[in-house]
């Protein structure tokens, strides 16, 4: 398109050029109206060169966004496999710990019976070596992820303790194990509790008893 108006400005300047020139037979009228359309043809040369100069920029601002977006979920890839390999199953050890992949979250399982009693939701003296180990890994490996601590118990209905169902124990031990991750530095703005009783059981009841600290997948 501005091949062509270039063009017809270049033809229109001749035809004024032969009019300034002194070909006679041009009248002032054509004269007046090859000037007109010259003046016409250049304002929709500019108008073209600046909806050009528009486009590029545009194209520009675009092709700068989507770089810097895939570079955004590049890093936001690597963050995540990579704490995933360095914060993951080698790095984390106890007694009655192990360490498992659930899609992209990493999923550091506790033994209830490591931490608790039967039947109670305070943890043992014990227990507080090994949760140490897991507040150090995490402050030091997902410092930025979102923690969620999930408590399970097995099939048995409750009959000697005080609480009245396994989710309100489950619950209650969770919290138990977050309050103490919060005490050792872990943000409380990164770090939530949820008790699911009986759900998900394992092969054993034994295996069954457990609080599992799950390190959420995609960095903030």
């Amino acid at each position: 398109m501005m091949g062509k108006i270039a063009r017809v400005v270049g033809l229109g300047l001749v035809v004024t050029g032969m009019a300034l020139g002194g070909c006679r037979n041009v009248s002032k009228g054509e004269y007046d109206m090859v000037m007109q359309e010259n003046q016409t043809l250049r304002d929709a040369l500019e108008r073209e060169k600046q909806a050009r100069v528009e486009a590029e920029n545009r194209n520009a601002s675009l092709e700068q966004e989507n770089r810097d977006m895939a570079g955004q979920l590049d890093r936001g890839r690597t963050g995540t496999g990579a704490a995933a390999r360095s914060g993951g199953r080698a790095d984390f050890s106890g007694e009655g710990v192990t360490t498992s992949m659930r899609g992209g979250d990493v999923v550091v399982s506790v033994a209830g019976d490591v931490l608790f009693d039967s039947g109670s939701a305070t943890l043992k003296a014990s227990a507080k070596r090994t949760l140490d180990g897991i507040a150090s890994k995490l402050k030091s490996n997902y410092s930025s992820h979102t923690i969620r601590v999930e408590g399970y118990t097995d099939t048995d209905p409750i009959q000697k303790s005080g609480w009245k169902t396994n989710e309100r124990l489950s619950g209650e031990r969770a919290m138990a194990v977050e309050s103490y991750l919060v005490s050792k530095g872990v943000p409380k703005n990164r770090i939530y509790f949820a008790g699911f009783g009986a759900d998900r059981p394992k092969s054993t009841k034994k295996d069954s008893r457990r609080v599992e600290i799950v390190i959420l997948a995609g960095a903030e």
